[in-house]
């Protein structure tokens, strides 16, 4: 019978466990090495939709992918808007199509869908980026039922009505899907209804990422952290206007300091975001081009990668506590304006 103390000596010694962490660092940097590989397709012939291109990630994000020579059919919600037009310099006559779409409206997925059928080039579509989404902040009290509606019509649902419209034309060249999530879909605070449509959506994706595979398609969820500032997605609050915009009731819960506390930390926050959009577009491009892309790309500080991370490993009700003691005065501050 082999003695423990030889394992030990044999597998466990210092000199071994060097060896293992060697060859699983030089695994780890030969497969990111792979990774890095240029575009692995031929770009032309070959059409990606991508809805919200007005401005924010969809804008940077068409303009990079006519650079690479792909066929853009850009969706916008303004189409004779500054960001739709500059698309429309920045290409060859007939690359990218600017196409008027709310993704809240049946009726217009339906007039696009026709479009992009009538005007794919050769090789079809490759890809859908659900780039297109609204961003509300406040706690829930705060809210009225109309506001989640909406940002659930957008966020949410606007990405299934794309995936049940161009679905077969993905399934048929074997194409990606890709969908703009959020770290709000772990880490939420003072934004419950934008964190509820990342996180459905992040569900959905999951559901459909399943579903894809037998058919050769990629599903890929991009999860940007706070890029406020690359964006503009959530303008800077006034805390007079959301005090006004209160019912009766929320101003006699929590008070107008606690309102701006709550308010000059929002502003603080979308002060510290980065300019740096060109970071999440990357992730999106190999989502698209890379022959072995991530079902997740998660783009964002090491601060927010470790919380998302905290969140997903410890317990609630410890993770709880770590996000209260980083907000000590929202939990000891007052709480009603007397």
């Amino acid at each position: 019978m082999v003695s423990i103390p030889w394992l030990w000596s044999c597998c466990l010694d210092t000199q071994t466990l060097v060896y293992i962490l060697l060859f699983g660092l030089l695994g780890l940097a030969i497969h990111k090495r792979l990774r890095k590989k240029p575009v692995f397709l031929d770009p032309r012939g070959r059409a990606v939709l991508i809805t919200g291109c007005d401005s924010g990630f969809g804008n940077l994000l068409a303009h990079r992918l006519l650079d690479l020579g792909f066929t853009v059919f850009a969706a916008c919600l303004f189409p004779d808007g500054e960001g739709a037009q500059a698309l429309l310099t920045h290409s060859s006559p007939g690359q990218v199509k600017v196409i008027k779409l709310d993704v809240t409206s049946d009726k217009e997925i339906e007039q696009v869908k026709q479009y992009v059928q009538d005007h794919l080039p050769d090789k079809g579509l490759w890809g859908l980026v659900n780039n297109a989404g609204i961003s509300l902040w406040g706690l829930v009290e705060w809210q009225t039922i109309d506001k989640f509606q909406k940002s659930i019509d957008v966020n949410l649902l606007g990405s299934i009505r794309t995936v049940l419209a161009f679905a077969p034309l993905i399934r048929k060249n074997k194409g990606r899907m890709v969908f703009l999530s959020s770290t709000n879909a772990y880490v939420s605070f003072m934004n419950s209804v934008y964190s509820l449509t990342k996180a459905g959506l992040e569900k959905f994706c999951d559901c459909l990422r399943l579903e894809m595979k037998r058919f050769g398609v990629q599903v890929c969820i991009i999860e940007p952290g706070n890029y406020a500032r690359a964006t503009h997605i959530q303008p800077h609050a006034d805390a007079e206007q959301v005090w006004d915009s209160l019912p009766a009731d929320a101003k006699e819960g929590y008070g107008k300091e606690l309102i701006k506390y709550l308010t000059n930390l929002l502003n603080e926050k979308l002060d510290g975001g980065s300019r740096k959009g060109h970071e999440v577009v990357d992730a999106i491009v190999d989502a698209l081009t890379s022959p072995t892309p991530k079902a997740r790309y998660l783009v964002a500080s090491l601060k927010e990668k470790v919380a998302v991370y905290l969140h997903l490993w410890l317990p609630t009700f410890l993770f709880d506590q770590i996000i209260l003691s980083s907000i000590s005065n929202y939990v000891n501050g007052p709480h009603s304006d007397t």
